[in-house]
């Protein structure tokens, strides 16, 4: 071989080694096309243009392939395009590109079909997801259809057939309505399967486990194994929207540490349309899982479906309450649920393909089913609970007791909230109770503001702080969700750190340093997410913060905040403001180890008194705010306790001393001007903690149960005598 040749040939296979490592996707044989003429127009297009018509994606949108065209090319077809283009039929059409999507499960095998190794539902004690007294409470998601977003559902599986419904159901892979897997011989397309079980494995027919909604129907859409491209995902997410009440997604994008992606137009349509028509208005709920990227410092804010304010971001805690070494941490994660640790903690039981059950499912991929799952007991409780009512409610639902991290911290309204694990472990009686009296949440709206002067470099080794004054927010007083959309240059991407810290002075990290990205795009007007503010107000100056901690330059050019909120707080809250809620009303029939996540609680109606000079001691002190915008404080005077923004000398019952509370940052515990009221567990009237066992007086139908010198709970009186039972006794006891 001569030197030139074989220096073509070296070249040749260098092209195609770059080709192979740099091209993020290829076009397919599918197009997305805007026909507004309806089914027979768009059918007589396909036609006259060789193509054949797969169906709605939604309104006016249909799903083409054509099979003369590359299955795979690097390429678009011209032809096909200037042909549909010239077409006056035709106002839009794209072909496809395929898109890489990981699934979320961590891929280790064992077996163990038993119910009692179901620890993360059986355990008690608040070490469980709560769903035994909502059974036991007659709700197992009856009237709730869930389907799972991924590689295909087994429908004949023993323990699924009973609740499969085919109309939640499709293969969007191969067009057609049967969506089992196709079988390999390393089972490649199990991870749907499993995630069904969790929600909706049937109960007491002694084949596997049983689904956390066990009455709830559960349908699958075969969608990844296949070319994935932005049509295929809109028409998964879009599929029967008036049939299908939550879709539940346990994929996304590489959890590399290095991609930045989100869903496309049609995808981003798709989530729109959902939330706003789907559920006869009420809206389609998404749940999704955050992602496994935790050992390559991924963070799910560069995932644009986890930081999406329409879907339901759900990550992961361990059997021992632990940071799994896959989690990522962010701001935009709304809730936890249990799932896979270190090697020594159990995983999670369901069903599996060829009609088994395993013991071994892993991963986010196992938390986001089991949320679905209690979203479905919630929405049996109540049909009427629109797609920001479930946020609402997990928001105030969601338990921090029993999770350890380095990064628990106490919002502006008195909320626990982490970037690990959200506002907490999801508790699905809790949910029930709340849903049951539900009042839809006020309409959403929301605002965006722009940095007047937000382009600055950003040197190496250093860091800049980009202000931004909210003076006014029409139709947001308390807010939701909060976007911080950035447009920043940087030769190495993974070397920012981006920090937001609201005018209530809550800080999360919006971006945490990547290793292993080490892209030059930077980031165009990316929306990151934080639920961290909720029910703050959004007046006052918000402080982004980056960090460039690599040796490249960096320059941040614009910077734009959306606030998403209502213009007056949920009912729910209006209600505990004027002691409108009793014990009895929220806590009752069956043991509880519930907690209530919510700001305000000052008792029951028997406790108004107590209510009213809680109210007049915040008029008569209003003067001890050290800072403040005149509508609340940010600040006390040394002395003072912060509580519903104002400056009072006492905390309320209902409420203790943040000094005293585990979770605080150790440089509070110096400073009395930071000193807060935060919410006892609402089972208490008074408290040494917010834990549920932390009880040191009770409301007027309570009674204070000494479990032990350190565990004191108010439990309703007239449940005593069932408390003291054999029944409930074993519930409050039982070890997994």
């Amino acid at each position: 071989m001569t030197m030139k040749v074989y220096f073509n040939l070296v070249c040749v296979v260098t092209i195609i080694v770059s080709c192979i490592q740099f091209t993020p996707a290829h076009y397919t044989q599918q197009w997305a096309v805007h026909i507004p003429g309806g089914l027979e127009v768009a059918t007589q297009v396909a036609r006259d243009h060789g193509f054949l018509n797969h169906g709605l994606i939604f309104e006016d949108h249909y799903f083409f392939s054509h099979y003369h065209v590359a299955k795979r090319s690097l390429y678009p077809n011209s032809e096909k395009k200037i042909r549909l283009a010239a077409d006056t039929r035709v106002l839009w059409a794209s072909q496809q590109l395929a898109k890489k999507r990981s699934k979320r499960d961590m891929r280790l095998q064992n077996s163990d079909p038993k119910w009692g190794s179901m620890w993360y539902l059986n355990r008690g004690d608040g070490f469980d997801m709560n769903v035994i007294p909502a059974w036991l409470d007659g709700v197992t998601g009856k009237g709730a259809v869930v389907t799972i977003l991924d590689d295909g559902l087994e429908k004949d599986h023993p323990d699924l057939v009973k609740n499969y419904d085919p109309l939640a159901s499709y293969d969007v892979n191969n067009q057609d309505s049967d969506p089992s897997p196709r079988y390999d011989m390393i089972d490649s397309n199990r991870h749907g399967t499993r995630c069904a079980g969790e929600v909706a494995a049937t109960s007491n027919n002694s084949i596997c486990a049983l689904g956390v909604a066990h009455g709830a129907q559960v349908g699958g859409v075969r969608m990844l194994d296949g070319d994935v491209t932005d049509a295929v995902e809109a028409r998964s997410l879009s599929l029967n929207p008036q049939h299908i009440d939550i879709y539940s997604a346990s994929w996304g994008p590489d959890d590399d540490g290095k991609t930045v992606d989100g869903p496309g137009e049609l995808a981003t349509r798709a989530f729109i349309e959902g939330v706003t028509k789907g559920r006869s208005g009420k809206g389609s709920i998404f749940v999704w899982a955050s992602g496994n990227g935790g050992r390559d410092h991924d963070n799910c804010n560069c995932d644009g479906y986890t930081n999406s304010i329409y879907s339901l971001s759900i990550s992961s805690a361990t059997e021992h309450g632990n940071v799994p070494w896959y989690s990522e941490a962010c701001s935009s994660t709304l809730a936890s649920t249990y799932s896979s640790g270190a090697v020594t903690e159990r995983q999670v039981v369901t069903t599996d393909l060829r009609h088994a059950c395993t013991s071994s499912h892993t991963g986010t991929s196992a938390s986001a089913p089991l949320a679905a799952g209690i979203c479905a007991l919630a929405l049996e409780a109540n049909p009427n609970l629109t797609w920001r009512d479930m946020q609402h409610i997990v928001v105030r639902t969601a338990r921090p007791q029993h999770l350890t991290a380095s990064d628990w911290q106490v919002n502006g309204v008195g909320r626990n909230v982490s970037h690990s694990f959200g506002y907490g472990l999801m508790d699905a009686y809790a949910m029930v109770l709340l849903a049951r009296n539900w009042i839809t949440v006020p309409e959403q709206h929301k605002c965006e503001v722009s940095a007047p002067e937000a382009a600055k470099p950003i040197p190496a080794k250093s860091s800049v702080l980009v202000p931004l004054e909210v003076t006014e927010c029409e139709g947001v007083e308390n807010l939701e969700h909060v976007q911080a959309k950035l447009t920043i240059y940087a030769q190495r991407r993974g070397d920012l750190k981006i920090q937001l810290t609201s005018p209530m002075g809550t800080k999360v990290t919006l971006l945490a340093k990547r290793d292993h990205d080490n892209s030059r795009s930077g980031f165009n007007n990316w929306p990151f997410m934080s639920v961290h503010s909720w029910g703050e107000s959004p007046l006052g100056t918000w402080k982004l913060e980056i960090h460039n901690d690599g040796r490249l330059m960096a320059h941040i050019k614009l910077w734009d905040l959306t606030l998403y909120g209502t213009a007056t707080p949920p009912a729910y809250d209006s209600k505990q403001t004027e002691g409108g809620i009793s014990i009895s009303e929220v806590y009752k029939d069956v043991l509880d180890n519930s907690i209530d996540n919510s700001p305000n609680w000052k008792g029951g109606a028997e406790n108004r008194k107590d209510t009213l000079e809680v109210e007049e001691t915040e008029k008569s002190t209003s003067s001890s705010c050290r800072s403040g915008n005149g509508n609340f404080c940010l600040e006390c005077n040394p002395d003072y306790f912060m509580h519903n923004w104002k400056c009072i000398r006492s905390c309320p019952p209902g409420f203790y001393d943040s000094r005293n509370d585990l979770n605080r940052n150790s440089e509070d515990s110096n400073l009395p001007s930071n000193a807060k009221c935060l919410p006892c567990h609402y089972s208490c009237m008074k408290c040494r903690g917010s834990m549920d066992y932390q009880c040191a007086e009770c409301f007027g139908d309570a009674f204070l149960y000494n479990r032990s010198r350190l565990e004191n709970y108010c439990y309703p009186s007239h449940m005593m005598s069932d408390i003291l039972s054999e029944k409930c006794f074993f519930i409050l006891q039982k070890k997994a």
